[in-house]
């Protein structure tokens, strides 16, 4: 499991600009069962998803395709979890 947190940088006044490549880039996420969870983080300093189905490897490929990242307007960080315990609703991400 990934905590993936996307920092704005300085060039955070491109976000308009690039908005919508970035939408696609996490309904993709969704799509592809990578992604379980995107929002803002709050004091408006950028975004979190949390991530699984996937290598770290592979996710960093994924956020590195992310037009935000590639732009510069975030800075990415990924997080890698190894789950000791979960609630029963989230049992599927121990396996």
């Amino acid at each position: 499991m990934f905590t993936i947190l996307l920092t704005f940088s300085d060039n955070r006044a491109k976000v308009s600009q690039f908005m919508e490549g970035h939408k696609q880039w996490i309904n993709q996420g969704f799509d592809d069962d990578v992604f379980l969870v995107a929002g803002s983080l709050q004091s408006n300093r950028g975004g979190g998803i949390l991530a699984h189905n996937t290598t770290f490897e592979e996710l960093t490929a994924r956020v590195n395709a992310d037009p935000f990242v590639t732009e510069n307007i975030v800075e990415a960080e990924i997080i890698e979890i190894t789950p000791a315990r979960a609630d029963e609703r989230l049992e599927f991400l121990m396996a």
